[in-house]
């Protein structure tokens, strides 16, 4: 492996952006500074440092955009985030639970329950996930230690990172129910709120202005609010997708829900482009068919042949039929009290107000192709495209949209692989939003195609992915129940790093736990939590916040650095930019000098701040508090003794150095 040298006063300095290399250092593999075989910061301006690995996982491979997608048709990133893993693992240190005896640090009582799975065998997801992995001849990583379980399921599910003191009462916890119970006591907490919220807004793309229409902040924070009470009172989902599709009021700024309708607004064309785009985010979020947007501009032979069997078999016509579900709502918007120029405005979803009939058949212009009648025929009733029901007689066009698209079985199979996706990194359906329906039945699988993938099952595991779909409908669609079945289950809790030779091609079968890069925003309040520097951020639309994941959108964050910071981790827009978990240099750069993460590791800080409050411990506290704090484990014994002589000579400094050094280490910025 080439290896790269750098001297001190490059890494230096509340700026530390002279040299390329330093960046590679600090916040690469080799900047994981203890995982790639250094630990402290040199302590001579002439001494040198040899850097090992500076391509760096932290930037992924050369080529890789998402290593959580498997969408490159030609395989490049097939396997991208089942090689991510694999290098991310090789470059942890030892297992947590030994490195507090190695250090030489008293044992928590009780000590680390690894190995000892709490989840009962009948869990659905061991029971297909184990059974595949056999049958693969596959032998299941080991389970996950205690250490590693908190951290990773706090994270998943709060995006926090855990207290030391919850940490110790959990690994010292000798009650055999204790991951279960740590379980249920994350998702009572207010910070599950805060990070469902901004998962399902990303999801349902709140936005103030995306590319066609502004909601603006009020309608974001109003969809904010309904999410949050819908999460709060722990609404079946089905119930909440059947408000936001059916959804009917006056103001977007006082009625939440309207705003998932309103984001579907065209411009610069007939009310059909409306009508589609509408129809094409309902079937995209709740049922995961994105191809449907394809089939309102021509038929789908010729054209989704090798993406969808489904979609190659259906007909413009049949699409205009969903559409039409839609095709009595006016969307309009009116002007706030003292508005100028028209701004801002609301918004307000009527039906059979101003359109009283079917979806016509009259359009020469806009962003479709022309829309004509089909013989005789010039409008198309409503009728699910997959299975032909129509409205009853006097319901309402999209309240009988929302009850029938909740009740096919594909609403369910959709958000539970969207959850899967989530906690496991890729979907049993990958790409999630691009489900096959003619592909899905292990039953009746695809017959009389031509030779190639279009022509295979499509999920990964389709009798555990309807399982668990059926098991979401038996719950009343419980988002719940469903988070803990999954994080309760073996399959969840193995451990990222695996003993032996992993093969790549093992990606779907779920034999290890895939690491996740932090959010931006989880990046931030992980920061902000561990340094014990809170920040107010404030804005006259939403009042002050001091957690990244309680910003309402990323459009409308507090300016200056902190919003390059958070943009630096591609939180995306929830419009043209989705949330990535790409590396890059500018990561990099922002963990190594950013003034948010510069100010919260100085000696001379706030006197509440992490390291001033623990300056005066003796030295081998010290460091194990820092580690605690920021990487929810104890230092390896290499850590200990290398830390140690670093503090032996300008102790504040080197206290400061360590600390720079555990916020730019691998599993910081890692979920593992």
């Amino acid at each position: 492996m080439k290896k790269t040298t750098v001297s001190r006063n490059e890494l230096q300095g509340p700026v530390r952006r002279k040299s390329p290399v330093a960046g590679l250092f600090a916040a690469g593999v080799g900047a994981l500074v203890l995982a790639g075989g250094l630990f402290g910061i040199a302590r001579s301006d002439d001494q040198q440092l040899t850097v090992s690995h500076p391509e760096c996982v932290f930037f992924l491979p050369k080529g890789s955009r998402n290593p959580t997608n498997n969408t490159t048709p030609d395989g490049a990133e097939q396997f991208g985030l089942s090689n991510v893993t694999e290098q991310v693992a090789r470059l942890l240190s030892a297992a947590p639970e030994d490195t507090a005896a190695a250090a030489g640090l008293p044992s928590v009582p009780g000590g680390s329950r690894t190995g000892s799975l709490q989840s009962p065998a009948s869990n659905t997801i061991d029971k297909y996930i184990f059974q595949a992995i056999s049958d693969a001849g596959v032998t299941p990583a080991p389970a996950t230690t205690d250490f590693e379980f908190i951290r990773r399921a706090t994270l998943d599910l709060t995006g926090r990172i855990p207290t030391v003191d919850r940490i110790n009462s959990f690994v010292g916890d000798s009650s055999s129910d204790k991951r279960s119970k740590l379980v249920d006591e994350l998702i009572a907490k207010p910070e599950w709120l805060d990070k469902w919220v901004a998962f399902f807004a990303d999801l349902y793309q709140n936005n103030s202005r995306n590319t066609q229409i502004p909601r603006y902040i009020q309608g974001v924070t109003a969809f904010n609010t309904y999410i949050r009470t819908s999460l709060e009172t722990n609404k079946p989902y089905d119930q909440l997708a059947r408000e936001m599709i059916g959804a009917q009021g006056s103001n977007s700024y006082t009625q939440g829900e309207l705003n998932f309708i309103v984001g579907g607004v065209v411009t610069g064309g007939p009310v059909q482009d409306v009508w589609d785009q509408q129809t094409v985010n309902t079937v995209d979020t709740f049922l995961g068919i994105s191809h449907l947007n394809c089939l309102l501009c021509h038929n789908g032979r010729g054209h989704l042949d090798a993406l969808s069997l489904w979609g190659a078999q259906t007909s413009r016509t049949q699409a205009w039929g969903m559409a039409s579900f839609l095709a009595r709502t006016q969307t309009r918007n009116t002007p706030t009290a003292g508005a100028v120029n028209g701004n801002p405005y609301y918004w307000s979803l009527e039906d059979n107000v101003r359109y009283k009939t079917d979806y016509p058949l009259n359009t020469t212009t806009g962003n479709r192709p022309p829309r004509q009648p089909v013989g005789t025929q010039t409008t198309v009733a409503p009728a699910y495209i997959f299975t032909g029901e129509v409205p009853k007689p006097g319901e309402d066009q999209r309240a009988a949209f929302g009850r029938i698209m909740t009740a096919d079985f594909q609403f369910a199979r959709a958000t539970v692989n969207y959850m899967w996706e989530y906690f496991f990194g890729i979907g049993l359906v990958n790409p999630s939003n691009q489900f096959d329906p003619l592909r899905l039945d292990p039953d009746n699988p695809p017959s009389g195609c031509a030779t190639g993938a279009p022509c295979t099952l499509q999920p990964s595991n389709p009798r555990l992915l309807n399982a668990l779909a059926q098991d979401f409908i038996n719950s009343k669609y419980d988002l719940k129940a469903l988070m803990r079945v999954i994080v309760n289950s073996r399959s969840y809790q193995l451990s990222s790093r695996y003993n032996g030779t992993w093969n790549p091609q093992w990606q779907n079968l779920y034999a290890r736990k895939f690491v996740r890069r932090l959010w931006a925003e989880e990046i931030h309040d992980a920061i902000v939590q561990s340094s014990n520097v809170v920040p107010t951020y404030t804005n006259a639309a939403w009042g002050p916040v001091s957690w990244a994941m309680q910003l309402p959108e990323p459009s409308n964050t507090p300016g200056g650095t902190i919003t390059a910071f958070l943009d630096a981790f591609l939180r995306g827009n929830r419009d043209d930019q989705p949330r990535r978990s790409d590396g890059s240099i500018s990561q990099g750069l922002s963990l190594m000098n950013d003034s948010f993460v510069m100010t919260r590791m100085r000696s001379n800080g706030p006197a509440t701040s992490l390291l001033v409050k623990n300056l005066s411990l003796p030295d081998a506290q010290l460091v194990d508090t820092l580690f605690m704090n920021v990487l929810s484990r104890h230092p390896s014994s290499t850590e200990m003794s290398q830390a140690l002589a670093n503090l032996q000579t300008n102790r504040s400094q080197e206290a400061e150095n360590l600390l720079w050094s555990l916020f730019n280490k691998v599993d910081f910025v890692f979920n593992y």
